[in-house]
């Protein structure tokens, strides 16, 4: 649980104070995201990588695709994990050593809206079916922390997968052989997207940065595909949201989301 200083209590007054006013502490409005601004291949020795700057948030992913061996009840569909981690760099608060439950809620969420939006063709990842499949594995690391690392992630890690190229092998003598043929992008469907939202008193507020992530009193993180269909929705906080606020959030993620969408899509010209 939570404990809040007298600190914490006038800092979450003078928030609720300029959304009474329909404006946030750094000018903008309630359904209004920070900026977000995608840097591709960031780490050259990785097969796909991708910075991703929302706000002052900043995450880092790295993808690697290596031949593995499938899950036993998926022998025709290739494999996709997804890690997170936070660098004590990144926020006082942050700690080395086994990861604690909001790193692990972060890795699921991320992992979830990608999976469930079904990003990745995995069906044309099959070196030899039921023996060898291509992992594709997305490790994102969080450099800075001012807020909201659930999109930040999000988007590196869907950034970094647009950019991924896959090397190809070929099954010889019971084991996958790495092929002289040219790395090829990974078979993508869609892009998904997640937005973030939070509230604080009665108010709705997207893409909370750092001071308003910790006055939350509720979160609710929903990402959607291509077509603006919602794929995955993860609720968090103390609090809760009534019908027609989960209606409103569903709408805002769809709308603010098609805005990022762009963003991500571009990289694959890269």
């Amino acid at each position: 649980m939570t404990v809040r200083t007298v600190l914490d209590e006038l800092k979450k007054a003078q928030i609720l104070e300029g959304l009474a006013s329909g404006r946030r502490r750094d000018g903008r409005a309630p359904e209004e995201p920070r900026r977000v601004d995608v840097e591709p291949g960031v780490i050259p020795k990785a097969n796909g990588s991708a910075r991703v700057r929302l706000g002052d948030t900043v995450a880092i992913c790295g993808v690697k695709i290596q031949p593995d061996r499938p899950f036993p009840d998926q022998g025709d569909k290739g494999m996709f994990i997804c890690t997170a981690e936070t660098l004590p760099l990144s926020h006082p608060t942050a700690e080395t050593g086994p990861p604690q439950p909001p790193v692990i809620e972060l890795a699921r969420v991320v992992d979830r809206g990608i999976r469930e939006s079904h990003m990745l063709d995995l069906s044309q990842m099959v070196i030899e079916r039921n023996r060898s499949v291509v992992g594709v594995f997305a490790d994102n690391a969080v450099v800075d922390n001012d807020g909201n690392l659930f999109d930040a992630c999000s988007y590196a890690a869907t950034a970094a997968l647009l950019t991924a190229r896959a090397p190809r092998w070929n099954w010889i003598d019971d084991a996958p052989v790495l092929s002289d043929e040219e790395p090829r992008r990974i078979p993508v469907n869609t892009v998904p997207v997640s937005v973030t939202m939070g509230k604080i008193g009665g108010h709705i507020i997207v893409d909370p940065d750092g001071d308003e992530w910790q006055m939350l009193d509720a979160r609710i993180t929903i990402t959607s595909d291509s077509g603006g269909n919602i794929c995955a929705l993860q609720k968090g906080g103390t609090d809760g949201f009534s019908l027609s606020e989960i209606d409103r959030c569903g709408e805002l993620s769809v709308r603010v989301g098609a805005a990022v969408r762009e963003k991500l899509a571009a990289v694959q010209a890269v």
